[in-house]
């Protein structure tokens, strides 16, 4: 699984000019999950997404993490960040996974997350034409890819 995670001053979706979920403080998550993800990925990165370390403490440190500031977050899923683009200028989407395997796993997601933060997540609607906006706190964009621990 990748995740794009961005600090948040507040962020939304909106599907056919409907608002789908929007936030204010917290993150905003981008999370694409290939073929080869299982409960293990989904387990190891909800916790790392919920404990990094990316909001300002008293002093101005990034110290605190979501759980800490009681901050909302955005799941969105976007397939396109498993792109290829190493052969040609049109990108192969090849290690997606096909969504008989994505969806599960990305309510699965949801729900770790919901059951690790403690209340509701706001998201897009899987495979969705989805326009999303964001007011990037920072900037503090931060990439995890559930297959490089180390």
């Amino acid at each position: 699984m990748l995740a794009v995670i961005q600090r948040a001053s507040e962020a939304a979706v909106t599907i056919n000019g409907v608002v789908a979920g929007e936030i204010g403080h917290g993150l905003m998550v981008l999370l694409g999950i290939e073929e080869a993800d299982g409960q293990e990925d989904i387990n190891w990165l909800v916790r790392k997404i919920i404990n990094l370390r990316i909001f300002n403490d008293e002093e101005g440190v990034m110290n605190k993490s979501l759980i800490d500031v009681h901050g909302n977050l955005l799941l969105i899923s976007q397939f396109t960040l498993h792109a290829s683009t190493k052969k040609g200028n049109r990108p192969s989407y090849i290690k997606a996974a096909k969504p008989e395997i994505a969806i599960p796993l990305y309510q699965q997601f949801i729900e770790k997350l919901e059951g690790e933060l403690g209340h509701k997540i706001e998201t897009g609607k899987f495979g969705a034409d989805m326009k999303v906006s964001l007011v990037n706190d920072g900037p503090v964009t931060i990439i995890i890819d559930s297959k490089n621990k180390q």
